[in-house]
């Protein structure tokens, strides 16, 4: 069974005042395998932020389901939301989202602070995620005293220290620079390669060539789903490259 199934999504939002119908995802379905990790593009409209969203279950979809672990996400009940999202859903934003009044430990325990674990358990998973991401002399700090790299790399420890199931994350790279965006990718591929499973939505090719495969998205349904299959980087990047050109332009390139 694949963790993760996607099946006909369609979205459709209805103005308040008239008007025409927006078709936002227009039968989208794929499914994902445990340790995958997918980037998925589009051009702005496209409908990746809406998947992203009913992924998260942030939103709902007007017809479909999203099956995690077999279980549909509809079926989640309303109170029980900010649990399932906790336990079993890792966010990493563009933006970072951390609180600037918690220092980076603060930040990045929040989620089990809010699940109500214990202190030792805490600490035992901050430990290794904090080595791992570089962040071990950084945990005292405030989010205005250190890098947007360091921020993300806190926002990256906070996804992962509840163990999810998924990590979503949104254009994770966007307010980085070009090293720091890097030194991210090289950090997110580690962690896939220790099973970690990952959705990334971005604009960036560079981004999407450190994934394993990428789902294109236009006018709100898959035009292309292209998988490394063994490629190099560089390889994977040029290919990208050409399936979006070739979206852009209306047509289809096999890569």
């Amino acid at each position: 069974m694949p963790m993760l199934e996607v099946r006909e999504l369609k979205k459709v939002y209805a103005p308040r005042f008239g008007g025409s119908k927006v078709h936002a995802l227009r039968g989208v379905s794929f499914t994902l395998e445990e340790g995958e990790f997918t980037a998925v593009m589009g051009e702005s409209g496209s409908g990746k932020t809406t998947l992203l969203n009913i992924l998260a279950a942030l939103d709902q979809p007007t017809e479909g389901q999203v099956l995690l672990d077999g279980g549909d996400l509809s079926r989640v009940r309303e109170r029980d939301l900010a649990a399932f999202r906790r336990e079993k859903l890792g966010f990493i934003f563009q933006e970072f989202n951390l609180l600037d009044t918690f220092s980076l430990k603060d930040n990045i325990l929040l989620p089990l602070v809010l699940a109500g674990r214990r202190v030792r358990e805490m600490e035992e998973r901050l430990l290794p995620l904090a080595r791992a991401l570089e962040l071990e002399e950084l945990l005292g700090k405030f989010p205005y005293e250190v890098s947007g790299g360091q921020k993300q790399r806190a926002a990256v420890a906070r996804a992962l220290i509840t163990q999810p199931r998924l990590v979503l994350a949104d254009e994770p790279t966007g307010a980085l620079d070009s090293r720091s965006a890097e030194q991210l990718l090289r950090l997110l591929g580690h962690f896939n390669g220790q099973g970690q499973t990952i959705v990334m939505v971005t604009h960036s090719i560079q981004a999407a060539s450190h994934a394993q495969r990428v789902l294109f998205i236009k006018d709100g349904a898959i035009s292309r789903d292209l998988r490394r299959e063994g490629r190099e980087e560089s390889r994977f990047y040029t290919a990208i490259s050409q399936a979006l050109t070739a979206l852009q332009a209306g047509g289809e390139n096999r890569g």
